[in-house]
């Protein structure tokens, strides 16, 4: 008894000073739970063996010598090799991880040999799932957890969105060993789709997608208007758009010079449209998910008449030599600009003349010098039309004198009263005349206004001619 004592004793001092001579391979061992493990030595098959012991920590799990005992603990899960002194461990179980070392002791005197190891029993990776605190955000208003859940042991986790590697930041934070993770103010670009993938030294897994819904805009909300005009001649169609990147899709409302209208949708269809529906549109988007609203940058839509109808007028009052005289250029639909001509000729004004927004042409004192044929050009971007007046000054009678011989009997003042009455007949006659010569050669000719719609109109041969008795001269308004 005292000679195995003291032969343990030196075993075991023996067996502290060779530690680390290693008849066991560098570990650790990684297996998992239910798996087999074999602890295999350096020793060469059909080494004669006298003794070999195998402890789990400090616990002796089985011993050869001049027989085999296997603590009962491991009773059918050991296998024990003779011709290498390894050893089979089954049926692994998580409380099997630890230091392994093994003590082999040759006959002859041969110094014992001994080695250790580790080995680490995992449970494989299983069920990873991923779970959300929310699946529905608002982009840079609400923010989210995301927790990844596995069987196993010893676990690592690592984050995806898509195909990226997701790495902590201000806004994205990573904890609970990286189980969890935290992103703060979403944006559009953190709607994933997000996996975790977890591992263990000998197995992984991957969660299914998960995918968040997040709710962002309106925003570059844009007004388009179809085939675009700087001016749209009255009763045209005309269609505009509005648009804007949104989730879910915006609606929209539709406002004109800033009042709100009734349409709604996301097209505005202004069909014949009228003069009353000119002026600034711009089209509102609002996500009622977001509770946000954008309004468009307005778009001008200009309806325009075409000119018609171009006149020039006077009043009735004669136009006499000396006295104040004035004509008046009009038309119907959208006036742009007024240009008057004299005999074909941009009209100069002269001191007697005044131009009042190029609406009334005014004569302080009218003179022989303004008799002419006068016109007046009516205009908009999309049409134009000419309308004309002649202008004929009465004046006169001038310089009158009176010669021959006296009619006996007759004063001067009879002799005045005959001549005075002979010029007046004579006026009268020839004004007679001069209109009938006049009116037939106008009815000769067009219509005093000349359309200019980028198409030829018929003509009118409307003409207002006057002729006044006891006057010297014919007056007549084109």
């Amino acid at each position: 008894m005292e000679i195995a004592v003291i032969h343990f004793i030196i075993l075991g001092v023996i067996s502290g000073l060779t530690e680390g001579a290693g008849v066991l391979p560098d570990g650790p061992l990684n297996a998992a739970v239910g798996e087999t493990v074999m602890f295999t030595t350096t020793l060469t098959p059909g080494t004669t063996l006298g003794s070999v012991n195998w402890k789990f920590g400090s616990k002796e799990i089985f011993t050869f010598f001049d027989g085999n005992f296997t603590a009962p603990e491991y009773e059918g899960r050991i296998t024990f090799f003779m011709s290498t002194g390894s050893l089979e461990l089954r049926n692994l179980a998580l409380t099997d991880s630890g230091d392994y070392s093994v003590t082999i002791l040759e006959p002859g005197g041969v110094p014992p040999q001994s080695g250790t190891t580790i080995l680490n029993v995992e449970e494989p990776v299983s069920n990873v799932t991923v779970t959300s605190s929310s699946t529905e955000l608002v982009e840079f208003s609400s923010s989210v957890s995301l927790s990844c859940s596995s069987s196993g042991s010893s676990l690592s986790f690592l984050w995806l969105n898509s195909s990226s590697d997701v790495t902590g930041s201000d806004r994205v934070q990573i904890t609970d060993g990286g189980s969890t993770l935290t992103i703060i103010n979403v944006t559009r670009y953190d709607q994933g789709p997000f996996l975790c993938q977890v591992s263990n030294p000998f197995s992984n897994g991957t969660s299914d997608p998960l995918n968040l819904t997040i709710y962002y805009g309106p925003e570059k909300t844009h007004l388009t208007i179809s085939q675009p005009h700087k001016y749209y001649e009255k009763g045209s169609d005309i269609s505009l758009m509005c648009s804007a990147d949104s989730r879910p899709s915006a609606v929209f409302k539709w406002f004109l010079n800033g009042a709100l209208l009734s349409d709604t949708g996301s097209d505005l269809s202004l069909m014949n449209d009228q003069i009353s529906q000119r002026g600034n549109y711009s089209c509102q988007a609002f996500n009622n998910k977001t509770l946000r609203y954008e309004t468009s940058q307005p778009s001008v839509v200009s309806v325009l008449e075409k000119v018609s109808g171009a006149s020039v007028t006077s009043p009735p009052n004669l136009p006499i030599e000396g006295n104040s005289f004035r004509l008046i250029c009009d038309a119907a639909g959208s006036v742009f600009t007024r240009k008057w001509r004299k005999g074909g000729l941009d009209l100069t004004p002269t001191v007697n003349m005044t131009l009042t927004n190029n609406r009334e042409l005014s004569f302080s004192s009218l003179n022989k010098d303004d008799n002419g044929d006068y016109s007046c050009n009516i205009s908009n971007p999309l049409s134009s039309e000419e309308a004309k007046y002649s202008m004929i000054v009465i004046y006169g009678p001038e310089t009158v004198q009176i010669t021959g011989p006296r009619p006996p009997g007759c004063s001067a003042g009879c002799i005045a009263g005959i001549v005075i009455s002979v010029l007046v007949v004579l006026g009268v006659v020839a004004a007679i005349v001069w209109y009938s010569f006049h009116n037939k050669k106008k009815q000769q000719q067009n219509s005093n206004t000349i359309r200019n719609n980028n198409k030829a109109e018929p003509q009118s041969d409307n003409k207002e001619e006057a002729v006044y008795e006891n006057t010297s001269a014919i007056y007549e308004n084109e």
